[in-house]
């Protein structure tokens, strides 16, 4: 567990979340600096996914507090949905990326459907656009979850798990993805129990 504290870093103080009756994570202190891909590791039930839920702000806090959390806000992909929960089309689950603070009547512009189409040629899924996600392999639906993440341009990019399951072309498209976010300056977290996912990474948060 990090308890130094960086500069330019999202940071955990104190955090007590609890699911139920059961005490998830118990005073967490840890720093997460931009600039650099942190894993978080640990066996299951460890708080991987409710350390990411807890600086994502989508679960209540008993305790503590997450601080430097920049303006533009969070980009957080959850472990992959079923595809028949989505009835959607590629290119409109990366879209989705490009609608937070959007009016809903207010359609996409020019420059958004650039980014959604960049990062479609970033994972390599341009040519399954049109495709529905229930079409698609599990390396490809996470490719496209990840893109719906990138879309954000966020500065700060959590990720649940993002390489679990998948063939090697796309973790490692999805490892670089990570390190280009990471150094053009976000903050990249995610929770891992991929050894290459781990190995790729710049740091590691173990938790027990």
């Amino acid at each position: 567990m990090l308890t130094a504290v960086e500069p330019r870093a999202l940071q955990a103080h104190g955090l007590v979340v609890r699911r139920g009756d059961r005490t998830v994570l118990d005073g967490l202190d840890a720093a997460f600096p931009a600039g650099v891909v942190t894993a978080l590791t640990g066996p299951n039930g460890s708080g991987k996914s409710t350390v990411l839920d807890a600086l994502a702000g989508v679960v209540p806090v008993q305790g503590g507090v997450v601080t430097g959390l920049p303006t533009g806000g969070v980009a957080y992909v959850t472990q992959a949905v079923p595809p028949t929960a989505l009835p959607l089309t590629v290119r409109s689950t990366v879209a989705m990326g490009r609608w937070r603070g959007r009016p809903w009547w207010r359609p996409l512009g020019r420059a958004d459907r650039t980014v959604v189409d960049e990062q479609l040629e970033r994972m390599r899924i341009a040519d399954l656009a049109d495709r529905p996600l229930d079409e698609l392999s599990g390396g490809q639906r996470q490719r496209a979850f990840v893109a719906l993440g990138l879309a954000q341009r966020a500065p700060v990019l959590l990720v649940d798990e993002p390489t679990a399951g998948v063939d090697a072309a796309s973790a490692a498209l999805v490892t670089a993805a990570l390190a280009d976010e990471a150094a053009a300056g976000v903050v990249v977290v995610h929770a891992a129990h991929d050894p290459v996912a781990i190995a790729a990474s710049d740091r590691v948060v173990a938790l027990t």
